[in-house]
């Protein structure tokens, strides 16, 4: 349908958990092809509704040139972790090897109300997590070990998408959460 703008963080609706999609309806068919027209002109590997400014449960996918969406997720996780590089669209840049279990199942529904399951290891299960992360209000620099975390925040404070920002008057606001949230769902 049409390319959205990317929330960049410091913008509140990338911290604010979304809430549940209850209308299966042509608008979220709409939100749907949206984010897979602005997640594929990026490029990105996934790309929640917050971030392009809509509070809902809604993410798409683009691994190993498969395409998907899922609304209203629900993960499970295996307890065998990894660790891997993970960027963001909403951190222009930055890069981080984030922890993230190695295996994920998530259990969900597509635009037409239908149950999915969508299972997935390595980089997939990473992009499950991370969409699924974006949709409860979590960000990847969340996941990172402390060390990393402050290397992640200079680098962030210190790049140009933040300056400009921060010049034009909307400088972000840095949160972080209050709870643990290294390698593993809430």
């Amino acid at each position: 349908m049409a390319i959205q703008e990317i929330r960049l963080f410091g913008d509140p609706v990338l911290v604010t958990p979304a809430s549940p999609v209850v209308d299966f309806d042509k608008e979220l068919r709409n939100l749907v092809s949206d984010l897979i027209d602005t997640m594929l002109d990026a490029p990105g590997a996934g790309l929640a509704a917050p971030q392009i400014g809509v509070p809902l449960r809604v993410f798409t996918w683009c691994v190993d040139e498969e395409i998907g969406h899922l609304v209203n997720p629900q993960l499970t996780l295996s307890d065998e972790l990894q660790d891997g590089e993970e960027g963001c669209l909403s951190f222009p840049e930055i890069r981080y090897d984030t922890p993230r279990a190695m295996r994920a199942v998530a259990r969900g529904f597509n635009m037409h109300g239908e149950p999915i399951t969508v299972e997935g290891s390595e980089f997939m299960a990473r992009a499950l997590q991370h969409e699924t992360d974006h949709l409860d209000g979590i960000l990847f620099i969340e996941r990172l070990p402390k060390d990393f975390r402050k290397l992640a925040m200079k680098e962030i404070r210190d790049s140009e998408w933040f300056m400009s920002a921060s010049e034009s008057g909307s400088t972000p606001i840095i949160k972080v959460s209050p709870h643990q949230t290294f390698g593993k769902g809430r």
